[in-house]
């Protein structure tokens, strides 16, 4: 008779992708606690290797204890957790006219945040001394120093070379284009700084938040302008220079002839935008400025409103039905100040993406309402900030760097 091996577990049989203390505790990094032999038994590794490990962790405050667990004879064995509180992230959402800013711990819990008017055009510097100065009030608030950032998540309202930090030739931040953001706030904070476009977190954190199931989703801000961040097997797509998801400049199938501020003419931003709806109504004798007050007089049934926004939706569907049609998302999540019309303009958009993609890819197609319209950009570039210093890299490398010389 053959015999047949025992089914080793997954992540045992992946124990050489589990070689460095960092890759051990990406395991504890789910918050349940567990013994030091439940992990040598979940991962194949020798129980000194594993406690050596966990020893690290412990010296580090990454991990700590959280009880013991049930004895089968003897002492009972400890239980060990990851530490979210051991370090802080501040995350700044930064708008054209509005700044949040926001104090975490490792799992994303907001601890502390503001909100206020700010003005972009001010330029960087100042704009970015207030987003340091309400962060380090914020930090004062929860009893915490600055020595306390694990890191700063920054997302910007426009293009981001995400790997240093500058932003590229931003069309509604005058003063911005190039300027070092990340060495700026890195260098009077001293910590890590990342920065992004304000659509990438968003989507960054309105998936953490509520559509984890889904590997691949497209967040779409409709707003002064329109962007998509683009999640896909997980993972945010910046594209080779930081520029993917910029919807807002794709022509509009038998778009009007509207002028649109990047020089071309039929742009999806020119028609469907808060300030061009606005713009519409403004031509029909009727008082409208902002996005908000689009979406105000439709919920007062304001049918010009109404009419505006359900247009705009399905000017948005027809670019999206292309982005179905190349993406094949799971999700497509509306956010942004336009989406708060609800169904006015989530109507539209699903009237053309249904009618202008294939069959296929719209099957198990959901399009939704952002669930997270507050804190979505805040969750994002503190998660952007987690996944970095919590990498299996990075905690090896600080463990190496933490040590003492022999």
């Amino acid at each position: 008779m053959a015999i047949v091996p025992r089914q080793q577990p997954r992540l045992q049989q992946e124990a050489g992708l589990l070689s460095r203390t960092g890759d051990l505790f990406q395991l504890l990094r789910d918050g349940k606690p567990r013994t030091r032999s439940e992990l040598a038994d979940l991962t194949g590794l020798a129980r000194t290797t594993v406690a050596a490990r966990i020893d690290a962790l412990l010296a580090m405050g990454l991990v700590g204890p959280a009880g013991e667990a049930a004895s089968s004879g003897g002492r009972p064995p400890s239980k060990f957790a990851f530490n979210a509180g051991v370090r802080l992230v501040l995350a700044a959402d930064i708008g054209a006219t509005h700044a949040s800013v926001a104090v975490t711990d490792l799992n994303a819990t907001i601890l502390a945040r503001h909100s206020e008017a700010i003005d972009i055009g001010e330029g960087p510097e100042p704009v970015l001394n207030r987003v340091m100065e309400i962060g380090r009030k914020l930090l004062e608030d929860v009893g915490r120093r600055v020595g306390d950032l694990a890191g700063v998540g920054i997302g910007l309202p426009g293009p981001v070379e995400h790997s240093t930090g500058r932003p590229v030739k931003p069309p509604i931040m005058p003063g911005w284009d190039g300027f070092d953001v990340a060495g700026f706030v890195g260098r009077q904070l001293g910590t890590v700084v990342l920065v992004d476009n304000d659509v990438n977190i968003m989507a960054i954190g309105e998936r953490y938040a509520h559509w984890q199931e889904f590997q691949n989703v497209l967040l779409v801000k409709v707003a002064t302008g329109i962007g998509a961040g683009i999640i896909s097997n997980g993972q945010i797509q910046r594209g080779a220079d930081g520029t993917s998801g910029d919807l807002g400049h794709v022509r509009v199938p038998d778009g009007e002839d509207v002028l649109c501020r990047c020089g071309n003419s039929g742009c999806l931003e020119a028609l469907a935008s808060g300030p061009a709806l606005a713009g519409k109504l403004r031509a029909e004798g009727i008082e409208a400025t902002t996005s908000t007050d689009v979406v105000e007089l439709a919920a007062k049934g304001n049918v010009q409103a109404i009419h505006a926004l359900r247009q705009a939706g399905r000017d948005l569907g027809e670019v999206l039905a292309f982005c179905v049609n190349l993406l094949n998302p799971s999700v497509i999540v509306v956010g942004g100040s336009l989406a708060r019309a609800g169904d006015q303009l989530l109507a539209g958009v699903r009237e053309a993406v249904y009618r202008r993609s294939l069959p296929l890819a719209t099957s198990r197609l959901r399009i939704e309402q952002s669930k997270a319209p507050a804190d979505a950009a805040i969750l994002g570039a503190s998660r952007m900030v987690i996944d970095h210093v919590l990498s299996p890299e990075a905690v090896e490398t600080a463990i190496r760097t933490s040590a003492p010389a022999e």
